[in-house]
């Protein structure tokens, strides 16, 4: 299998940016103790007309380790007594979230 990318894009309002931040640090610091945890970022844009000012991306070695992971993510809003949903209404945000696999170049036939 190949490696499986979860990314999820944000439109943050600027009152909301630092509240959102705390929370996307603290289920990212989850996910990379996962099993099948590659490699994350966080990104915010910095210029240009694209809708969505926040990405994040978290590579997996393959999707069978997304079951575990959001496990782990809902046992640590359980934790929080967090509500994601109750975050992103009462600040505004909106989201698009997928996930997303490498896209190989076909090889021309000889």
């Amino acid at each position: 299998m190949s490696e499986t990318f979860r990314v999820d894009k944000f439109v943050v309002p600027a009152h909301a940016r630092e509240e959102f931040l705390d929370k996307v640090h603290a289920w990212l610091a989850v996910l990379k103790t996962q099993t099948g945890f590659v490699r994350d970022a966080i990104l915010e844009q910095a210029s240009g007309l694209g809708e969505f000012n926040f990405v994040t991306i978290v590579e997996w070695e393959n999707g069978d380790f997304f079951e575990g992971a959001r496990q782990a993510v809902a046992a640590l809003h359980r934790k929080m007594n967090f509500d994601p949903y109750e975050l992103i209404t009462r600040l505004g945000i909106r989201v698009d979230i997928a996930n997303y696999k490498r896209v190989e170049r076909a090889m021309a036939a000889e």
